[in-house]
């Protein structure tokens, strides 16, 4: 089977040009199967062979590299010094010479080598630069539409390129189905073993700051920023937020108006997943009170050294402190970058005024377990207006004493 050269060298520019890919890519495929074919029919497996292909001419030269040797044993692999030095003059016994072999065509079964290796190094060469091309877009929010569900693993279409979205990446209780087009990002590009693989993430802290980047524009003029994230995919998500400008306020302007911002995040993420906004501030006291909202904080104590925080609420405030399922207190552990202790408050019982209050006398009974309790009996005065109010006010006086 005789291979058309010119044709080749024509059909190189051809697939360069529908595949975006430079000349010069598709003649180092093409290259690189023509010296596979090469040793196919001319030499031996492992033989060092470089081809080299003139794309104007079509003219295609083999140039196979040999060892300089005194007696050749194998004349595929060796030659002999003085047949070396017609080559180099220089050339030494133990050396390597390239020998220009002539390649006017090969077999049927070379042949058809050559073109399944230019069509896959071709699919992989037009990979790499479209890889290449994602590459620059890292940390960025694409568009994409899901094409297969495989098992725990999501494939998605992004244009040109095909990613996958692991299990870690994806929102908790979100369902994928194919044909359903999602935004996402484009965490990382994975070189692995089986060539580059596009990673992207709808679970991730980047996600949530990027979309809020495309509802807030005072983010790119930094006006206001966004300091740190903590996120339980699909569930709740902190979000620490601060003004770099006196008199902005970044807890409205990441919520905007009539909540249009944050709102325009939900729907993108689900609504089942709540979004706390709060004001980043550089006391970590005030920071970690600022975390634990929705509950309200009486006290913080901080352990330094230990990076740990002491926090203590309400007896009522003490179920929301902590969260379904220790929900709050874990993400704003994360937030904060403290450990939490949660603690009530209940043994401080709050003052509280009265307008008349009357001294108060103490009894000491016994408890079931043989210790002693302690009750208080508080009287008001109150002014009789009956007889029966003022015999009723003497009795309990008289009880009291």
């Amino acid at each position: 089977m005789e291979m058309d050269f010119k044709q080749l060298a024509l059909a190189i520019r051809t697939i360069a040009e529908e595949k975006n890919l430079t000349p010069e890519q598709v003649q180092e495929v093409v290259e690189q199967a023509l010296a596979a074919a090469w040793r196919r029919d001319y030499g031996e497996r492992e033989q060092e062979v470089r081809v080299s292909m003139n794309l104007n001419t079509g003219d295609v030269t083999a140039y196979a590299t040999k060892e300089v040797v005194k007696e050749v044993e194998d004349p595929l692999v060796q030659i002999n010094l003085p047949e070396a030095q017609m080559i180099r003059k220089n050339a030494k016994i133990g050396e390597s010479v390239e020998v220009v072999q002539e390649v006017k065509d090969f077999g049927r079964v070379a042949a058809q080598t050559a073109k399944q290796v230019i069509l896959q190094r071709l699919r992989e060469a037009e990979r790499e630069i479209v890889l290449a091309e994602f590459e620059d877009k890292i940390g960025s929010v694409i568009n994409g539409t899901v094409t297969r569900v495989e098992g725990r693993l999501v494939r998605v279409e992004l244009g040109r390129a095909q990613g996958i979205m692991p299990v870690g990446e994806q929102i908790q209780g979100e369902h994928y189905h194919p044909g359903q087009r999602l935004k996402f990002l484009l965490k990382d590009v994975d070189k692995g073993f089986r060539g580059p693989q596009l990673i992207v993430s709808r679970g991730s802290r980047e996600f949530i700051e990027e979309l809020f980047r495309a509802e807030v524009p005072e983010m790119e003029g930094g006006a206001v920023e966004v300091k740190q994230i903590a996120r339980e995919a699909g569930v709740r998500s902190k979000i620490a937020v601060a003004s770099n400008v006196p008199g902005v306020d970044p807890v409205g302007t990441f919520v905007g108006g009539h909540g249009a911002r944050i709102n325009a995040v939900r729907n993108e993420i689900g609504s089942q997943e709540m979004i706390d906004i709060i004001v980043w501030v550089e006391d970590p006291l005030e920071f970690i009170a600022n975390a634990m909202k929705p509950a309200a904080v009486e006290k913080v104590e901080i352990n330094e050294n230990d990076k740990k925080a002491r926090v203590i609420v309400a007896e009522d405030q003490l179920s929301i402190a902590i969260g379904k399922q220790g929900q709050n207190v874990r993400l704003a552990s994360k937030l904060a970058g403290y450990e939490l202790d949660i603690e009530s408050g209940a043994g401080k019982q709050p003052k509280k005024d009265t307008d008349e209050v009357a001294p108060t006398a103490e009894a000491s009974t016994s408890d079931a377990t043989g210790g002693e309790a302690t009750s208080k009996v508080v009287v008001t005065k109150l002014k009789a207006k009956s007889e029966l109010e003022n015999s009723l006010l003497k009795a309990i006086e008289e009880h009291g004493e």
